[in-house]
């Protein structure tokens, strides 16, 4: 019987080790994603990711960021006037979808937390430097982060923390749109 012992305890260290190289390599394979990989393989964003393709945004997305992406629905886009995405979507409009596509990027790392913090820290609200150049303003509504662009509307952060190798995703249910 004590071979039996002894070949439990074997076969509880192997499961146990193959469990973590297991962890590691599903981490290590999450870490390597873009902020782009984790828009393609979403359903919901769809819309998202031809406009990113249409503006060339997709290298610079893969790059070594860090991005903070406040990336719209495919229900985000869907509120904006009829015909307005298919019309970014055309070359001539690529300038215009490209400070649109930016206004919703920050150069950093800010998950949920940070970005609490730093509303928080501003006394009820943090104005985040856009990719862009402009300006989005955060707060705290009822538990939900959001966001004002600078005309006035309003988009609240519906999913948060979807991380990547360089950088994370927050899912907004309204495209934020600059001056």
């Amino acid at each position: 019987m004590p071979n039996c012992w002894l070949y439990s305890k074997i076969t509880k260290m192997k499961n146990f080790i193959l469990s973590l190289l297991t962890l590691t390599v599903f981490s290590q394979i999450s870490a390597q994603k873009t902020v782009v990989d984790i828009a393609v393989s979403s359903s919901a964003h769809t819309t998202l990711v031809a406009a990113v393709k249409a503006a060339g945004l997709v290298e610079t997305l893969q790059g070594a960021g860090p991005f903070t992406v406040f990336a719209p629905s495919n229900d985000a886009f869907a509120k904006l006037p009829a015909g307005t995405v298919e019309a970014l979507l055309k070359p001539e409009a690529k300038a215009t979808l490209v400070k649109i596509l930016t206004y919703h990027v920050i150069a950093g790392d800010f998950d949920a937390a940070a970005v609490v913090k730093a509303i928080e820290d501003g006394g009820g609200s943090a104005k985040l430097k856009t990719v862009s150049g402009n300006v989005l303003t955060a707060s705290l509504k009822a538990g939900k982060v959001i966001l004002t662009d600078e005309n006035g509307n309003t988009s609240t952060v519906i999913a948060a923390d979807l991380k990547s190798g360089n950088g994370v995703v927050h899912v907004i249910d309204t495209v934020v749109l600059p001056k």
